[in-house]
């Protein structure tokens, strides 16, 4: 997606450490006509899946899903990080680890909203190590659900996401990343052409 392309090469930064910031367009500021375009090439590309739900992470997953769920017309539904008090009854719960935030963080989902035999497409901002997308996946699988895809902004393919999920029995699994980084070495941000 080369609008995409154009806005990490022009304000995303190597951190170092596998980080890369796109706080101008993702991570903290929305960039609105960028996130259009961002749901309407995730729902193309998952459109034949029959999607019946979208679930993702709190908080940057939100944006990305939510723009791909007003395109396909379904709802969106976030994991929590921390259990607020309206959340009652059985919740589907799992962790993670978390690079930026260096630990663990718990994700929970009400069970009142993932329901059995539903589509669940998985949108999330990032994909690098793959464990939150797994964790995500594993929700989906609790639930008695199928999973219909994942879909992410940006996959740092040097981190082995997607040989992650495919190791963990999620190899016929359909992943798509609007952008891929291939290196982040010496400063720089490499993207796939």
């Amino acid at each position: 997606m080369q609008q995409l392309a154009q806005a990490i090469q022009g304000g995303g930064l190597n951190l170092g450490h596998g980080i890369l910031k796109v706080d101008h367009i993702l991570n903290h500021q929305i960039d609105p006509g960028l996130m259009r375009a961002i749901g309407q090439e995730m729902a193309r590309r998952f459109r034949s899946s029959s999607v019946d739900r979208i679930l993702t992470c709190e908080v940057s997953g939100i944006a990305p899903a939510l723009a791909t769920g007003l395109s396909l017309n379904v709802p969106v539904v976030y994991a929590r990080k921390h259990k607020p008090i309206t959340m009652s009854g059985p919740v589907y719960l799992e962790t993670a680890p978390s690079h930026t935030r260096g630990g663990e963080v718990t994700l929970m989902v009400s069970a009142e909203f993932l329901h059995a035999g539903e589509q669940v497409l998985v949108i999330d901002d990032f994909l690098a190590s793959g464990l939150t997308t797994l964790a995500m996946l594993r929700m989906v699988v609790s639930a008695q659900a199928t999973v219909a895809g994942v879909g992410v902004v940006i996959e740092k393919s040097f981190e082995q996401g997607r040989a992650c999920l495919s190791s963990s029995g999620f190899r016929d699994v359909p992943v798509e990343a609007l952008a891929v980084v291939t290196s982040m070495q010496d400063g720089k941000i490499v993207l796939a052409p």
